[in-house]
């Protein structure tokens, strides 16, 4: 369902590009887009770790997510760079049917070949009785769980932020090059957070080193990205702020894995898919209320304030990571692995 949605607003995304269609449609078709990957929020993770679990797995789950990380990254890394100077030779409509040959590969390999393992679904009641125990669950796995809900709350502030940070580098890097129509920059950026995304995946052994805690981990690892948003936004030197955008992405890069630990190892497998959807929601919640904001600073002020201020909401997980430290949870130290809980 993911990649078909995507396939199609992809396809959309280059009718539009086509006839010069008006703001409104764009925006139509981008919902839809954002529909499209709602089906892999949770699904994908949560098939995962059930597999895992099912399988035999003994592993720390960062070095999982981590290595998905790095080969997300490399992906990203080849698209982006090609996609830029593809456009920049061409037009802005090729790479998107290459996009959209690609999502057709990913169909086929989600429709043929996952299977899921370690997980039994249960017979559906109807439609609303389903969305109404979709909701039970999401609030007693997620929100009464207190150490998932403090993680939960932070996503507001860290998700939408990094959403809006890497859209808006693209348009502020090429500010800053001098040249807005110069594709090529706006795909380095995109390489660049790609390359940060790799390292920050191959760092994660020595993070689980150096800290005891993942919350630990975390909350340092945020701190220092809220640091590199503000020296993004203070800069207007082209150089030190692809430098700064390269911290920012290692930072965000190397405390995903850690999260997603956390996270997975609180969670029963049959609620599991729901939560992990619930707190993709929360953070895209905080995104609806960030983004048009910093969009507007932006206007009014420039990119470069926009990234200031990015910092100052992306501060406020903080808060929120330290009350999840607190509650000791049976997957917070390092030292002990995760902890995989069967269906």
């Amino acid at each position: 369902m993911g990649a078909g949605t995507l396939l199609i607003s992809t396809l959309l995304y280059l009718y539009l590009w086509e006839v010069a269609a008006p703001f409104w449609a764009w925006a139509i078709v981008s919902a839809l887009l954002g529909l499209g990957f709602t089906f892999f929020t949770g699904a994908v993770e949560a098939w995962l770790v059930d597999a895992l679990n099912f399988t035999g797995y003994t592993g720390p789950l960062e070095a999982v997510f981590a290595k998905a990380q790095i080969a997300g990254g490399i992906s990203m890394l080849v698209g982006s760079v090609a996609g830029g100077f593809i456009a920049q030779a061409t037009n802005l409509g090729v790479p998107y049917i290459i996009r959209a040959v690609f999502l057709i590969l990913t169909f086929g390999v989600a429709f043929f070949m996952m299977h899921d393992i370690g997980f039994t679904p249960a017979a559906s009641t109807g439609p609303i009785l389903e969305v109404k125990r979709v909701m039970q669950e999401s609030v007693d796995n997620g929100w009464k769980n207190r150490p998932v809900r403090w993680i939960m709350l932070s996503a507001p502030f860290t998700m939408g932020i990094m959403v809006y940070a890497f859209y808006a580098m693209q348009p502020y890097l090429l500010e800053l090059y001098g040249d807005p129509t110069a594709y090529g920059i706006a795909g380095l950026a995109a390489a660049i957070v790609a390359g940060a995304q790799i390292v920050g995946g191959l760092s994660v052994p020595l993070v689980r080193k150096l800290f005891r805690y993942r919350t630990q981990a975390i909350a340092t690892l945020t701190v220092l990205s809220v640091a590199a948003l503000v020296f993004i936004g203070l800069t207007s030197n082209l150089a030190v702020a692809i430098s700064f955008l390269v911290v920012w992405g290692l930072m965000y890069a190397a405390a995903l894995p850690m999260r997603q630990a956390y996270l997975n190892g609180l969670i029963h497998s049959d609620a599991r898919a729901t939560v992990l959807s619930f707190d993709s929601l929360m953070g895209s919640a905080g995104g609806v209320v960030s983004q048009p904001l910093l969009g507007r600073t932006a206007d009014v002020w420039g990119y470069s304030t926009s990234y200031v201020v990015s910092a100052g909401f992306q501060l406020f997980a903080l808060p929120f990571l330290l009350l999840a430290r607190r509650e000791n949870a049976v997957s917070d130290p390092i030292s002990n692995g995760p902890t995989l809980i069967p269906g």
